[in-house]
């Protein structure tokens, strides 16, 4: 998307935002961007890891699994 805009687009872009909002404002409309991208970011992590911790499987620990032997009785029984 951004790669079709090109140096000369992005340049115009800057200016135009130069003139509408003026020098004094610019700094205070870059801080609210990255505010609010750093807020994007960690808002998108916490899903992320909300959504990886909600898929994966119960931890069990293996002194339960070796003790066990109903379980291999029945994938032997399957076999």
């Amino acid at each position: 998307m951004l790669s079709s805009i090109g140096i000369p687009g992005l340049i115009l872009i800057l200016v135009i935002v130069l003139i509408l909002f003026g020098p004094s404002k610019l700094p205070e409309i870059g801080k609210a961007v990255g505010r609010t991208l750093t807020e994007f970011k960690s808002a998108t992590r916490e899903l992320t890891k909300d959504e990886y911790e909600g898929k994966r499987a119960p931890v069990v620990p293996a002194e339960t699994v070796a003790a066990s032997p109903a379980k291999t009785d029945e994938i032997k029984s399957l076999s």
